[in-house]
């Protein structure tokens, strides 16, 4: 097996055993709310003026998939939507208390989802974690170049 195709496997290994790991705990803490859901929530926590398109191009979804669930949000109560004075044509979210309440229990899950896996990131020295996020981020601006390349190929005339 070529060394590019371990990488790509083990990847995805760790990553599948991740969220095998995780899902009870999540699921268990999180009732009622989908992972989807959960993930809008956080990332409407962390970043200001998150509307529908920075969702969608945050995860990599359509304007249609993110409306529906920003939809949902809207009706249980967990993020109020807001226009600014001089753009009344965009629309942005915000977390309600509710939200903030959900966004602080997936949080604190991640914690201890972390806590869970410091032994191992103990044993890594500063060379092997710079080495891993170069790696990281030189393949991750690939897979952004490939992405928008397809997206040009794809999209009609």
């Amino acid at each position: 097996m070529y060394k590019e195709e371990q990488v790509i496997l083990g990847f995805r290994d760790i990553l599948n055993k991740i969220v095998w790991l995780n899902k009870p705990k999540m699921e268990e803490s999180l009732k009622g709310h989908k992972s989807s859901e959960v993930h809008c929530i956080e990332f409407i926590g962390k970043n200001a003026d998150s509307n529908v398109t920075k969702l969608a191009e945050s995860f990599f979804m359509t304007r249609s998939a993110i409306s529906k669930i920003t939809k949902k949000l809207l009706e249980k109560g967990l993020i109020e939507s807001y226009q600014k004075p001089e753009n009344k044509k965009e629309i942005y979210f915000r977390l309600t208390e509710e939200g903030m309440a959900i966004n602080k229990i997936h949080d604190d899950l991640h914690k201890e989802f972390r806590e869970r896996d410091k032994a191992v990131f103990e044993q890594i020295t500063e060379e092997q974690f710079d080495s891993i996020l170069c790696f990281v981020e030189m393949y991750s601006k690939h897979l952004d170049t490939e992405i928008k390349r397809q997206e040009v190929a794809i999209k009609p005339e």
